[in-house]
């Protein structure tokens, strides 16, 4: 039998004692889900929720006598956070679903295991283990997890249209946790079934996707999603710009060790246009940060041939647009060169410097400003503003060199050309 008991995250003396107050007396609990995959996968573990036969007012009530926090979070679908010791664990009461529109399903309680399991979505997702340790598997997730296939549970059309979110969350767990194609029924489904993406939220269709760009290597799952119509569906301003540069970036964030950014993940797909991705950020509803990095990169001039060249850029425009194009220029620098192409790979070699200068670039502060125009004796006023920008651009053009004294003389010199 499969076991979990050795990892470290069920060690936690603050999950033991959760699950010794939630087991027992007519009541059984159990860790459920990403928990458990991950550790039979190799895989990092965050949160740990749980499945339980005790109804939510149970799990308060015997939480809060352990002198532990329930927290009411999902309440009519039967979740209670209960907080140990500073750490949440979610306890969700175990259901069977009794009508499905979406996210709001009508759900029943119960204390079936097997029907619970059945209920979700893939059966990689729906491992329990119990106060042991001891791995249970009532959907044949195991082998599953074996193979790296991410398959539905049952009839794979049947979960998806409970939620058609579900076409998102397949590709988004093959791209985290897939190997070789997906699953044929689950593609054939989804790929049938993709318009009902079309009545998804905004805010879900984004999170789902975001999750997806996060993933280690999301190229292979981005390839099937064009392939099927359903990246068109979500994001159609990939339709003719295409997904060729994803690969070539996982590959230039592996090997310099950038972190995975699901921003410049997107970025590599859409076109750098302002006026669409302007639209993109409103369809999809980004954060206001999000939008302002996806039109930094629409806005952001050609990357310049010199370091001092881009030092003036990157005082102008910012470093964030900038930045981005630098990377995925490099990126497709360098995909090039991996082929055999040696004007990449001396383009890769520029690009790298420019990239570093980029990523180390602090923004100067020019020594001299509109108070001490004014103090100068000029008064204050619109010529305030049409000196300081003259000297500014003195001084960037000297690559930000000039010291305050002698921003005096030029501001000495001008005045007395007027």
């Amino acid at each position: 039998m499969k076991t979990v008991a050795e990892q470290d995250w069920f060690k936690d003396a603050r999950l033991a004692k959760v699950l010794a107050v939630l087991n027992g007396d007519g009541g059984e609990t159990r860790v459920v889900g990403g928990a458990v995959r991950n550790s039979l996968m190799g895989m990092a573990v965050g949160d740990i929720d749980m499945a339980s036969t005790l109804l939510p007012e149970a799990v308060s009530a015997r939480a809060k006598a352990a002198g532990m926090k329930p927290v009411p979070t999902g309440i009519e679908h039967g979740t209670v956070t209960v907080v140990c010791d500073g750490k949440p664990f979610e306890v969700t009461t175990l259901r069977a679903d009794v009508e499905t529109f979406g996210r709001h399903a009508t759900v029943r309680f119960g204390t079936d295991w097997a029907e619970d399991a059945a209920r979700r979505d893939l059966t990689i997702n729906a491992l329990y283990a119990d106060a042991e340790g001891n791995v249970i598997d009532l959907v044949d997730g195991l082998p599953d997890v074996e193979t790296k296939t991410v398959r539905f549970i049952g009839e794979a059309e049947t979960r998806i249209a409970e939620d058609y979110l579900r076409i998102l969350r397949f590709f988004r767990f093959f791209a985290w946790y897939g190997s070789g194609r997906p699953d044929a029924a689950g593609l054939k489904a989804a790929t049938r079934l993709r318009d009902g993406l079309k009545t998804l939220s905004a805010e879900r269709v984004w999170s789902e996707l975001k999750k997806l760009l996060s993933a280690p290597d999301p190229s292979r799952a981005l390839l099937w999603m064009r392939q099927t119509g359903i990246l068109t569906i979500i994001v159609p301003e990939t339709e003719k710009w295409g997904i060729d540069a994803a690969p070539g970036l996982i590959d230039a964030e592996r090997a310099l060790g950038w972190p995975a950014d699901p921003m410049l993940r997107l970025a590599a797909i859409v076109p750098p246009d302002e006026r669409r991705l302007s639209e993109l950020a409103r369809r999809l509803k980004l954060s206001n940060a999000e939008r302002d990095q996806m039109l930094a990169f629409a806005a952001a001039p050609a990357i310049p041939a010199s370091g001092r060249a881009l030092s003036r850029l990157l005082y102008r425009h910012g470093r964030t647009g900038l930045s981005m194009r630098l990377k995925l220029a490099l990126a497709t620098a360098r995909a090039k060169a991996s082929a055999g192409d040696l004007e990449a790979a001396a383009e890769a070699g520029r690009l790298s410097k420019l990239v570093a200068l980029a990523e180390d670039w602090t923004r100067p502060e020019m020594p001299l400003g509109g108070g001490d125009i004014v103090a100068s004796g000029v008064p204050a006023g619109p010529e305030v503003g049409t000196l300081l920008a003259a000297l500014e651009d003195w001084w960037i053009a000297g690559d930000f060199a000039a010291d305050r004294a002698a921003l005096e003389a030029r501001l000495a010199a001008i005045r007395a050309d007027r």
